[in-house]
């Protein structure tokens, strides 16, 4: 079935009932078919909590350092070095403190 935009806007709800009972609908703009309205296939379902649960755990030394760097060897041809331990927030505080409050000497 072809209709026109202005009766496709009238009867919107009946196209769409149409088209969901398989139906073909066409929307024409000037005679010119313009767009179609099709049933949408239902979409895959999305994996909820839990979907993972099946599998292993991982060991306990997944994000050793030397596993890191047995990885980067192997995917990156090379070797590289473990990064240096970031500061805690109070080793950070006390190393920006500790300049201030002292008088200048002159």
């Amino acid at each position: 079935m072809q209709v026109n935009m202005l009766e496709a806007k009238n009867q919107l709800s009946k196209l769409v009932k149409a088209a969901l009972d398989g139906e073909d609908v066409v929307i024409a703009n000037h005679g010119k078919p313009m767009v179609r309205l099709v049933k949408l296939v239902d979409q895959p379902k999305t994996r909820g909590y839990g979907a993972w649960k099946h599998l292993p755990p991982p060991d306990d030394d997944w994000d050793s350092p030397e596993t890191n760097a047995a990885l980067a060897k192997l995917i990156l041809d090379h070797p590289i070095e473990p990064a240096a331990p970031v500061p805690t927030s109070r080793q950070r505080t006390r190393t920006l403190t500790a300049g201030r409050g002292a008088k200048a000497s002159r």
